[in-house]
């Protein structure tokens, strides 16, 4: 059975998001373009992942995420099961982000409910480093049942091979974001080579 996916969303709380990433916007444009799941990412933020379980259609697999940018800059793409579990890893987030005042030079970082209406903007400039490691990052995930993919792993910024230029130990990563096709084998070797680690899939966001 073949599932199509994109793993890799962000809405208009995301400041390099369009305001037009609303819940509603993106559950339609996923049937438009017939996926199956979809994942919810926003940067540091699982504000606006409510509305989306609130309006979900029973067509839909949505998963509750976040794209957190570690104290190293690697974006490490995080899923949970349960949305309540995403909420808790939110609070986490929150609680490491540094106060640096949002921008509208950045974007506006809307929150929103399930009618797409606008109920206030987060005051944090969500595009910063939260001050924990991908380790520590990476242990409360695994702790709380939920799963880590190294984001974008080819591109020259804010990957885990790009800025850290090894897979750390003790870290065992079944999938990778990949953004060009490629990039697949070079990669497979890397993780084989490298640290031996199974390369379980790639993920490309939007491909079907």
């Amino acid at each position: 059975m073949k599932l199509y996916y994109d793993l890799h969303i962000h809405t208009a709380l995301s400041p390099c998001a369009d305001n037009s990433m609303t819940p509603n916007n993106i559950i339609n444009m996923a049937h438009l373009k017939g996926l199956d799941i979809i994942a919810i990412t926003d940067h540091n933020s699982g504000l606006n992942l409510p509305p989306f379980f609130e309006i979900a259609p029973r067509d839909l697999i949505i998963i509750p995420g976040m794209e957190v940018q570690s104290s190293e800059e690697v974006h490490l793409l995080c899923y949970f099961k349960k949305l309540d579990d995403a909420m808790k890893f939110n609070e986490i987030i929150e609680g490491h982000l540094p106060s640096v005042p949002s921008s509208p030079y950045f974007g506006e970082q809307l929150i929103l409910d399930s009618n797409d209406n606008i109920i206030g903007t987060y005051d944090k400039l969500l595009l910063n480093s939260v001050d924990l490691s991908v380790n520590e990052i990476y242990k409360i995930i695994i702790n709380n049942g939920g799963a880590v993919v190294p984001a974008h792993i080819d591109r020259p910024h804010f990957s885990l091979i790009s800025n850290l230029g090894i897979v750390p130990e003790g870290m065992h990563f079944k999938s990778v974001e990949l953004t060009e096709h490629d990039s697949e084998s070079f990669y497979k070797k890397f993780f084989y080579e490298i640290r031996g680690f199974y390369f379980h899939r790639m993920l490309i966001p939007s491909v079907k």
